[in-house]
């Protein structure tokens, strides 16, 4: 399988992920979320999809880019792809309990938790390919903004 082949796969994977994850949000955005204060930092609903769009497609394009590197160092890279299965399922696992279980306080929790996944992941994705590893950095800084507003929510909902 060559390079492009192995991304284009990784992509759609990602954004079939971001697309379930839509499927639990969409519902909770037009009944239970509207209901909660939310802190004057929180983005409007439109900016979402596109941000988490991009990011699914940065995520894609850097575990393509660290997989073609399999026949160099085997063992590497499929800890670093393993770190990122981790931290993929953990960021659908946050929209099931945030807007699927109306549980910001359990998706705070979990989001440190997938915080530090995603910077296991860059630093590994790093080791291998340096663009890689810069590709999950706005992914980082997004999830970190999105735990702030997160515990924000939380706090003011409590």
């Amino acid at each position: 399988m060559n390079k492009i082949t192995r991304i284009i796969l990784v992509v759609v994977v990602c954004l079939s992920i971001g697309y379930m994850s839509g499927v639990v949000t969409r519902s909770a955005i037009t009944t239970w979320y509207p209901t909660l204060v939310k802190p004057s930092f929180n983005p409007p609903n439109w900016v979402f999809a596109p941000v988490w769009t991009l990011l699914y497609l940065m995520m894609g394009v850097a575990a393509g880019l660290v997989w073609d590197k399999i026949n160099l160092d085997k063992e590497i890279v499929k800890k670093a792809l393993f770190f990122f299965a981790i931290q993929l399922a953990l960021n659908a696992l946050w929209s099931y309990l945030f807007f699927g279980l109306h549980n910001p306080m359990l998706a705070g929790l979990e989001i440190i938790i997938l915080w530090l996944m995603i910077y296991e992941t860059q630093i590994q994705f790093a080791k291998i390919n340096t663009i890689a590893g810069y590709l999950l950095v706005p992914y980082l800084a997004w999830v970190s903004f999105a735990a702030v507003l997160n515990g924000s929510i939380w706090w003011l909902n409590r």
